[in-house]
């Protein structure tokens, strides 16, 4: 009896299993969906469960909480944002055109998308222990999957550039991380899209600063970083 059993079991074990997957799935989606439409800030559990058509209680049974189902929905622009960095990367094989494709990329990524900036800095404003508390070790080695993806195709090209003389970088990996997080404050700045400086002594003054201007000075510092000689604007 229980060699003919144990198939139905494991069946049933494997449709409750997808299930699951699918639920989480529909979860992400509608999550990710408030993100797009309200902005992170504004998207609570109750609004999620709503769009989902189920009770709060039922997110809590598969995430362990905001924090996780939050860096989850992260992997998804995250997973847009490594494809998007992929093509840009395959336009030229040259370092330094490709390094410039890669940054456009990620600019016109973060400006169409900016409720993954913000989702993007809420996580990072977190400190490693703290989130590792409130995220699965499953979710965490997700999120950490989509980042390096990311970050693996721009060290790529900061690599290749040191190799042909074109960068003069100590550490790549780091560069790499660095832009990325550096990149993540600067598209704030082309979202509010005003520059704050000063008219007279203690008098400020507020213009107006396009994703343009934000596109080329990204671009400009990493160019200068990567050849390791100062930015010039």
């Amino acid at each position: 009896m229980s060699t003919e059993s144990a198939p139905a079991t494991a069946g049933r074990g494997g449709t409750a299993a997808a299930r699951r997957r699918l639920r989480e799935t529909e979860i992400i989606s509608a999550t990710r969906r408030l993100f797009d439409e309200r902005g992170v800030r504004d998207a609570q559990i109750e609004d999620i469960a709503r769009a989902v058509g189920i009770n709060r209680a039922i997110i809590y049974r598969h995430f362990t909480g905001k924090e996780e189902l939050f860096s989850l929905t992260l992997v998804q622009y995250l997973d847009e944002l490594r494809v998007a960095l992929e093509d840009a990367a395959e336009t030229t094989s040259e370092p330094r055109a490709q390094l410039e494709a890669l940054v456009e990329a990620f600019v016109g990524y973060g400006l169409a998308h900016p409720a993954f900036v913000d989702c993007a800095q809420s996580i990072m404003r977190r400190p490693g222990g703290d989130l590792l508390e409130e995220v699965s070790e499953s979710a965490m080695y997700r999120l950490g999957q989509a980042i390096s993806g990311c970050l693996s195709v721009l060290t790529r090209t900061i690599e290749a550039g040191a190799q042909s003389g074109d960068f003069h970088v100590e550490d790549p990996r780091l560069l790499a991380n660095m832009l990325y997080a550096s990149g993540l404050g600067t598209l704030q700045l082309g979202r509010v899209a005003m520059l704050v400086s000063e008219e007279a002594p203690g008098v400020p003054r507020i213009s107006r600063v396009t994703a343009e201007q934000v596109r080329d000075h990204m671009v400009t510092t990493a160019l200068a970083v990567a050849a390791g000689a100062p930015a010039t604007r």
